[in-house]
Formats: structure tokens, C-alpha cells, sequence
């Protein structure tokens, strides 16, 4: 039997705007809490527990500085911590590359036409 998923009402709306982002492309916190009326750090709390990743792809969200950002939570140690590491391989498969200090390289791969 598979297990039933709870999710706020917020957290569903980050998520429906996630699902807006090509692959490829890459979104910011600032972005996405700007068409959700809302906050970069309530963005970051949905996404630091999607149940749906990578499906909902909330590697594609990175810091408006153009910083690879946080994953799952683990934003101390970035670019360097495991989940960082995740995201970096996850964006890198899609084309996104980042340098050796996290930041983006490509800037045309930035996205935020949101459609609320």
C-alpha cells in the first residue's frame, strides 16, 4: 500500500510552480516567493521538504546571486555537501553548470515566467 503524502496548501502551490520550470533552466528563491506573494524562506521550507524530488524539481531553484544555493536543508556546506552535490549532478545533467565556487555560469539559463 503506498503511503499517503500530506502537504500544505502552500506547499502544493511551490511545488504547481516548480513544475512551470524547464529543465535546463533555473529559477530563484526571490523568483518564485514573488509570484507566490510570499517569501524566499517560505520557499526554501517547501522545497527543503519536497516529498516529490526530484518529479517536482526543486533542484532548479538557486540564491538570486546566482549561487547554487541549498538542497534538502543542507546549505552550510554548499557547494560542497552531499545534497549539494546532488543537486549539482542533477542541474549538470540537464546542462546547468556551476563553477568551483557554486555559482552559475550560463546566465541565459535563468527562468521566472511564471504563469499563477
Amino acid at each position: 500500500m503506498a503511503k499517503q503524502v500530506k502537504v500544505t496548501e502552500y506547499q502544493t502551490r511551490v511545488y504547481s510552480l516548480l513544475q512551470q520550470i524547464p529543465e535546463g533552466k533555473v529559477t530563484t528563491y526571490a523568483a518564485m516567493s514573488k509570484a507566490l506573494n510570499s517569501s524566499p524562506r517560505a520557499v526554501g521550507g517547501a522545497l527543503r521538504n519536497n516529498p516529490f524530488a526530484p518529479e517536482v524539481p526543486c533542484h532548479r531553484c538557486i540564491a538570486s546571486t546566482g549561487f547554487i544555493g541549498g538542497f534538502q536543508g543542507d546549505w552550510q556546506k554548499a557547494p560542497s555537501g552531499q545534497n549539494v552535490e546532488k543537486k549539482l549532478k542533477l542541474l549538470s545533467g540537464e546542462g546547468v553548470k556551476f563553477d568551483s565556487k557554486g555559482m552559475l555560469m550560463d546566465k541565459s539559463r535563468w527562468w521566472d515566467d511564471f504563469r499563477i
